[in-house]
């Protein structure tokens, strides 16, 4: 199942609202976060890095990451399959924003007296 792309035809839309389109939600940021911190990463390491995520919701997401331009999917034909996701350089110019909003909202958890479990 591919995401529908944003409707770029819609040019009402601003510049803010379609760069959330394509990174908005709970998993996108941090499978973007954990793959400039780690470089590639298999399916199974992602799934264990976002514990709380369905296999239903990873791979929607993977594939909507995947659709923007934001990540590269590599499969290997082998025998046991094997699949590797890594940013694309589109993907890595978010970087930098990821990590100003990470500096946020440590200083935010802090202030409220909350511990951050890291990313």
């Amino acid at each position: 199942m591919k995401k529908k792309s944003i409707n770029l035809e819609d040019r009402a839309i601003c510049a803010v609202d379609y760069a959330f389109r394509r990174i908005g939600g709970k998993y996108k940021g941090r499978i973007l976060w954990y793959l400039s911190n780690f470089g590639v990463l298999r399916y199974g390491a992602l799934k264990r890095t976002l514990h709380d995520v369905t296999t239903k919701m990873l791979t929607q997401t993977l594939r909507e990451l995947e659709a923007d331009n934001l990540i590269h999917r590599e499969v290997y034909h082998e025998v046991p399959p094997r699949v590797e996701y890594s940013l694309t350089k589109t993907g890595m110019e978010l970087i930098p924003f990821i990590g100003h909003l990470n500096d946020w909202g440590t200083k935010q958890m802090e202030e409220e007296g909350l511990r951050s479990k890291g990313c």
